[in-house]
Parts: C-alpha cells; structure tokens; sequence
C-alpha cells in the first residue's frame, strides 16, 4: 500500500518526512492545571502517535496573557521548556517529528483564567462563544482592547515562544491565525473596529499577523515555520461576511513572500450554504486556495483515506492533517495503509484528565491480541 500518495517520502520545509499523514493540533485539556508544563501522559500520548509524517501539537499558549483555555501547555516558562523537551526527545527517539502550535487565545480568554482580568483583544466586542475554565464552561465576556504597546509586547511574546520551542527540541513552529483566536480578532472587521495602524481596511487588518510572522523568523529559519489559516463562518461576530474571502486571499497571498515551511488550510467545518463561503465546501476550499499559495499545504478536515489520496494526486494538497481520527487511533498511519477500521471515539472522555480516552486508546495489534 506503499505506493498511495499518502505513504510517500516528502520534504517539508528543511525536514525529510517519511509520509503525508500529519496529526492535527488536537486541544484535549492533560497539561497541569498549575505550571501548564505537560506532563507524562502526554508524552505518553505523543509517542503513541510518532508514526505520522509529522505531529502538530495542541495549541500552546504564548505567554500568561495569551493564556486562555484550562489544563492547556504552554511556552513562556524555563519549565515549560524543560518538560516539552521530555516530549520531543522520545517522539524523535521512536522515529517522529513534531512542531509546536504558537497560541494566543485573546477573547476566547475569560477572567476566571486570567486572575479577574479582562481577556484582550483587537476591540472590546465580545466574540459570543464559549471558554474553558477550571469551573467548566462559560460564555465569553467583553474584552479590553490592546494598546499599540501591547500589540508590540505580543509580537515578543510570539517570538520569544518560538526560541522556546526550538530550546525544547521542536522541529519548527505553526502559527495559530485561524478559528476565533486573537490574530483572526484582528484580521475580522467585525471584532476588529481600530482607528489605528492594527484597523480599518484590509492591509491595516492584517499588519499585525505579519509582524508576528516576521518576528518568529527572526527567532527560526522559515523553512521550520508555518501558519494556520482559514476562512470561517463561525456565530455572532464571526459569521462569515463578504470580506471574510477577500481578507483570506490577502493574508495568504502575502504569506507567500515569507518562505514558510507550509501552511495549514481548514476546509469547512460548519455549513457555509448560503453565506459568501458557499463556494468552498467540501473541496472548493483546497481548489480555491492551492493556486494562491505556492508552498506546501496540508488539507484538513473531514479527511479520510480516499480522500486525502485523490487531494494529493490532483495537486491541490501536500499533506492531509487528520484530527479526529488520531484521537482513538493513535496508529493512523498503520490503520489507514492496511485498510483497517478506526477506532471510535468516546466524546465524553475527549475533555478532562488522566488516561482515560486519550492514552488508553489500543494499536490495532494490541486490539487484536
């Protein structure tokens, strides 16, 4: 089965992958609730997976500002470093690659998680979702917008993670611009009502996500760092308006000149029938994207075998990123190279601590024994 597009060698950025199956940054809450150091278990976890062609991690927060979701990792501290190094030495000793996820949550923060603070953001425009607290879940608040000087400490913040990253023996870094988080805060008109330099038109939307981008690299060569972006159509603010393609071409088209090592396109997650995304649907997304950006992309979303094959040997994906399927089936690679059935998923284990739904998954030769 070798010889399907999935199972091939490719070249990702300076890295040799052995396949074009990546995992998914997957948040699933087992990080300490202090310190937000993983801890064994996911090292555990990780392993489990090192078969892919490449690991992406869970989202990591930034800094303690850009923190903003309970039981997540994060990159700011000495310790932080020290135990996302245990993670990488033993995925790369079982043969694996792994780059971390850049996060800074903004809105999507919560004062219960912030010390009574109010999350940031690009305007004071509550994004209407919901956040993960240690009391559980609550409905987002209002945020304070930032000042230039802290839109300037965050672009530190951003480069000084990735130095981390690599301290901790990462093979690069993704940058988190998609879905409601604070650089998509900035780059929507609608959470995103600046009078400033960081607001107003498109090119100004933008200016921020690009400052970030370059200060990353002068932390770490390109050809270890990509982005993750995609046009959405979310609730509340974030329902897809007829700038929300316009503003995706532009960030994008302009990612092209910076030499990144990939970049990570979302298909549709929700139903776009009716909104200006309609067109993007199910493939329309890679169709429409793979002519506008010219390095290496990965599919993802609703990806299966067949169909992640056929994205690849028509060109209009690299690699294809699977999410849910990795969480009950931590040897993808081998299941999906065999024809083997997955794993089902228990959805009320997805969330919460301990082994539980998350290492206690069974390879399909221990399932068989």
């Amino acid at each position: 089965m070798s010889d399907q597009p999935l199972f091939t060698p490719v070249r990702l950025g300076s890295l040799e992958l052995r396949n074009r199956i990546v995992m998914a940054p997957l948040t699933r809450m087992r990080a300490s609730s202090i310190d937000h150091v993983p801890t064994d278990l996911q090292l555990e976890y990780y392993v489990q997976r090192a078969s892919a062609g490449l690991i992406v991690t869970e989202a990591t927060a930034i800094s303690p500002e850009g923190f903003g979701w309970a039981d997540t990792p994060g990159l700011w501290s000495a310790q932080q470093v020290r135990g996302w190094r245990r993670v990488t030495d033993a995925v790369h000793e079982a043969g694996g690659r792994i780059v971390a996820q850049l996060w800074h949550t903004g809105a999507i923060s919560h004062p219960d998680v912030r010390n009574g603070a109010q999350p940031l953001s690009a305007s004071d425009v509550d994004v209407q979702h919901q956040t993960v607290t240690p009391k559980g879940r609550k409905p987002t608040v209002v945020p304070r917008a930032m000042t230039e000087e802290e839109i300037r400490q965050t672009v530190g913040d951003y480069a000084r993670a990735a130095h981390n990253a690599m301290e901790a023996g990462f093979d690069g870094v993704q940058i988190l611009a998609n879905y409601l988080y604070l650089l998509a805060q900035f780059l929507n008109r609608r959470t995103n009502r600046r009078s400033d330099r960081y607001g107003g038109g498109i090119e100004n939307r933008a200016r921020f996500l690009f400052e970030v981008v370059e200060a990353v690299l002068d932390e770490i060569d390109p050809s270890r760092v990509g982005v993750k972006i995609s046009p959405m159509h979310e609730g509340g603010p974030f329902a897809a308006n007829d700038e929300t393609l316009p503003m995706a071409e532009y960030a994008i088209r302009e990612l092209n000149g910076y030499g990144l090592s990939h970049l990570l396109l979302m298909g549709n997650t929700t139903d776009f029938t009716g909104t200006p995304l309609e067109p993007l649907m199910g493939d329309g997304m890679f169709h429409h994207f793979r002519p506008i950006f010219r390095g290496t992309l990965i599919a993802n979303t609703g990806m299966d075998a067949e169909r992640g094959n056929r994205l690849i040997e028509t060109g209009f994906a690299d690699m294809i990123a699977f999410g849910r399927p990795y969480i009950a089936n931590p040897d993808l690679v081998e299941r999906l190279s065999h024809g083997a059935p997955l794993a089902e998923v228990d959805w009320s284990t997805v969330y919460g601590s301990g082994p539980q739904g998350y290492s206690d998954y069974p390879s399909l030769r221990l399932a068989a024994v």
